[in-house]
């Protein structure tokens, strides 16, 4: 079969379409367009599409194998979730630009070259960022235009990489890079994947933005930016030492600023870079077995934490607002809501019958397999503070604890549904994890359901269980601002704002009026002589010449008069004159 329909066209061009339509039709088009991407990608066959030569290197825009296949199978799926969860959703806009980030992710993935890659990891930058901006708020506004700048600087490293890459090697060729060949483009090409990923320090975007986009344009932000990242890393960059390194540091660092944060959609942004963190440390472990692992998790990851962002979502559309500190009781009047966020949270802590049991597990065995005793225990840290964090504060301060004053219901049958349907591939995939293993890209040699791994998961959560109650009172949440990375950025462009303001700008003002006064001066005197050059000068000598050669001319008119005797007596008289000038000169 040489036939190959890449999916990215479907959302596409259903983004260019959708404005045509309005009411049913409209909702009808909104949940057909991820429809079709799915049955694309079940008949799809291993192999290279879409090969042409430009400039001398070969562009792909159809690799598909295995790794290829387990991304594009878990996009398409929350394609349609996101796109029922979405569906109350009126402006075009925002499901125009949901789909193109969607199809660029979807393209990112299938991309055989840099090239190729590149323009798709710029779709989706500037497609995602209207998420956030369609909040239309005024901390919506500003934190998309920090989303932007940063994702722009990380474009920068990526193409910059590339084209000394190109240089170097002659190719653009996308695939495996060898720690021990890797230089200065490969380094540079890594960091503007790492910051897709939110590998720290280069993580702050991601909680500034995700929790100021649109109820359910967070949905979708969760779900592609950083595990497009992942799996560009997984391509090109397994065995990095850096990325084991990192990415654990990041499974301790997002929990730690998820325990003490106040918002619902800023407790779980943090959690992606916790457990995003999984998922970078097994691409750099390495091994078949860890970037199965990291493949699994990132296909539990994006449904478990849309799920999350669903659950606050919904309470922040019908509260008003998802800070802990001014939610409690919820448990009566959004039940279902409650429910299903309970799953998203059990299942992102990895209990036994649900997709993080069978997935995170992965990445901590092979750790332990690989004799990397140290990124297990801090992973096994970082799995109390999940649990504590996700599963027990926010369940117990927004669905129960003390009643809040305000009594909403569930929201629309639709974010009802796009919830359901989640929560149930969460324990689908936990109760029977062949379903997921069969997609990764290696042969599983794993199972997750051994006396060992059950009884330490158990003791884990309930000795998190047992903290929690013990520390409640210490863990109530306060409506303040925890400072993170990004305050360097912040705090720098308020300097360079203050420097503009009081010395770039005073100085630039008195250049401007020096040059008026100075500048202009000579330069309308340089103009005034060159004007009288011109006309004294340059006309003079054109003029004269013109002059000399109208008056010749005359002269020579005089002479024409039709007389062979006046031609032959004017010859005579040059030739005369031409030898009396020869002889004087002699």
């Amino acid at each position: 079969m040489d036939r190959w329909i890449h999916p990215a066209i479907f959302f596409f061009i259903g983004a260019l379409i959708l404005p045509l339509f309005r009411g049913k039709a409209k909702k009808f088009v909104i949940l057909l367009i991820p429809a079709l991407s799915i049955i694309d990608v079940a008949f799809m066959m291993e192999g290279i599409y879409g090969s042409y030569n430009f400039l001398n290197a070969d562009i792909i825009f159809g690799r598909v194998d295995k790794l290829s296949l387990v991304f594009a199978w878990v996009f398409t799926i929350m394609g349609f979730l996101g796109a029922i969860y979405a569906l109350h959703v009126e402006e075009d806009g925002h499901h125009m630009a949901a789909y193109f980030y969607v199809g660029a992710s979807l393209g990112a993935i299938f991309a055989g070259d840099y090239l190729t890659l590149f323009i798709f990891w710029e779709i989706m930058a500037f497609s995602s960022v209207f998420l956030v901006w369609y909040r239309k708020e005024k901390k919506s506004i500003a934190a998309g235009y920090r989303y932007l700048l940063v994702h722009v600087f990380g474009g920068l490293c990526f193409f910059t990489g590339m084209m000394l890459y190109y240089y170097k090697t002659g190719n653009m060729v996308f695939d495996k890079i060898l720690p021990a060949n890797a230089g200065v483009a490969e380094y540079l090409i890594l960091a503007g994947f790492a910051l897709n990923a939110a590998v720290i320090p280069l993580h702050a975007w991601l909680p500034d933005a995700y929790p100021e986009a649109t109820v359910a344009g967070a949905v979708f932000m969760c779900a592609f930016t950083t595990k497009t990242a992942v799996y560009v890393l997984a391509r090109g960059f397994p065995g990095f030492e850096i990325l084991a390194i990192l990415g654990t540091a990041m499974t301790v660092y997002g929990v730690f600023y998820a325990v003490i944060e106040n918002d619902m959609r800023r407790v779980l942004a943090y959690h992606i870079v916790s457990q995003v963190g999984y998922m970078v440390a097994g691409v750099g472990i390495g091994t078949e077995m860890a970037l199965n692992g990291a493949c699994a998790h990132a296909f539990a990851h994006i449904l478990y934490k849309a799920l999350l962002f669903m659950g606050a979502g919904s309470v922040l559309y019908m509260v008003g607002t998802a800070k802990l500190s001014k939610l409690g009781g919820l448990y009566k009047y959004m039940p279902l809501t409650m429910i299903f966020y309970v799953v998203g949270a059990i299942s992102i802590s990895g209990f036994p019958l649900f997709s993080g049991f069978v997935s995170k597990s992965m990445i901590v065995a092979s750790a332990h397999h690989e004799g990397r005793i140290w990124l297990m225990l801090l992973m096994n840290l970082a799995g109390i503070g999940t649990f504590l964090s996700v599963g027990l504060k926010v369940t117990y301060f927004a669905f129960f604890g003390k009643e809040s004053a305000v009594q909403p219901k569930d929201p629309p049958k639709n974010m009802l549904w796009s919830m359901g349907l989640t929560s149930a591939l969460c324990f689908i995939i936990g109760v029977y994890p062949n379903s997921l293993y069969v997609l990764l890209p290696f042969p599983v040699e794993y199972h997750p359901y051994n006396l060992h791994h059950l009884s330490e998961m158990l003791q884990i959560l309930s000795f998190t269980g047992l903290v929690f109650f013990l520390l409640v009172k210490k863990l109530a949440p306060e409506d303040k601002i925890n400072l993170d990375l990004d305050i360097f950025y912040r705090a720098g462009a308020w300097v360079f704002m203050k420097i503009d303001e009081k010395i770039i700008s005073v100085l630039d003002s008195l250049w401007g009026e020096a040059y008026r006064a100075i500048g202009l001066s000579l330069l309308f005197k340089n103009a005034r002589l060159s004007y009288g050059f011109d006309r004294k000068v340059i006309d003079g000598v054109v003029d004269g010449s013109a002059t000399a050669v109208r008056m010749v001319g005359f002269v020579v008119r005089k002479l024409q008069t039709g007389k062979v005797q006046a031609y032959i007596g004017l010859a005579l008289l040059m030739f005369f004159l031409i030898v009396w000038i020869l002889l004087v000169r002699m």
